[in-house]
């Protein structure tokens, strides 16, 4: 079921738009301000962002610039008031002016979101989409090399599995040479920056020493 972070004002009579999307199959989780939306975004780990800038009366620059600043690539669609001009730059992937129907809604929501299909592997908050090279995990969505896509894969195939060095050269890097432990742990790190909150301090992909690695979800 993919997700959405409805950023709606409060002051809004009613909001909005939502229980129609909820009946079309959506998980939606609303939020009243931009601030609010940061903080939940590593717990939701939206596909989406959908600002009702309309209902905080509002061209939703703030909230866009600071939500493409956080969230690394979730697409967002903002919904405008037709009385308030919209920048131009707005940093959105579709901005919708009121007035318009659920279903024109719907309909611009589809294409945003992951389909379903063999391309795409889920295991945890993990989401790895092979045929767009891109993973989304804690409210981040990050781009990866070919090689990342092959190392991280291979994690998920193998959740709480210590995986040692010699098999991640032999599956990933198709070599029975496993000395270059450099080579390895750069690629970890990298893989680190994409799916941890901290890479410094990881909570997903551990290091057992002497052993090699573990993804834990």
């Amino acid at each position: 079921m993919a997700r959405i972070l409805w950023i709606e004002g409060k002051r809004a009579e009613s909001p909005q738009f939502v229980s129609g999307v909820r009946k079309a199959g959506y998980q939606v989780e609303m939020v009243s301000t931009g601030k609010d939306a940061l903080e939940r975004m590593p717990a939701v780990d939206p596909d989406l962002v959908v600002l009702n800038a309309a209902s905080m009366r509002t061209s939703g620059r703030r909230i866009c610039r600071l939500l493409r600043m956080e969230t690394n690539g979730i697409p967002i669609l903002v919904i405008a008031d037709p009385d308030l001009d919209t920048p131009s730059t707005l940093d959105a992937n579709i901005v919708l002016s009121l007035p318009f129907t659920t279903r024109k809604l719907l309909n611009r929501i589809n294409p945003l979101l992951p389909g379903e299909s063999h391309h795409l592997l889920h295991v945890g908050p993990i989401r790895l989409d092979m045929e767009r090279k891109q993973v989304r995990c804690m409210g981040k969505l990050i781009t990866l090399t070919p090689r990342l896509i092959q190392l991280l894969k291979y994690f998920m195939e193998h959740p709480g599995e210590a995986l040692v060095r010699a098999a991640l050269f032999r599956e990933v890097w198709v070599t029975d040479y496993a000395g270059d432990t450099r080579t390895l742990d750069v690629h970890i790190s990298w893989l680190r920056q994409a799916i941890e909150l901290d890479p410094r301090h990881p909570k997903l992909l551990k290091t057992i020493r002497g052993v090699g690695y573990r993804l834990d979800v």
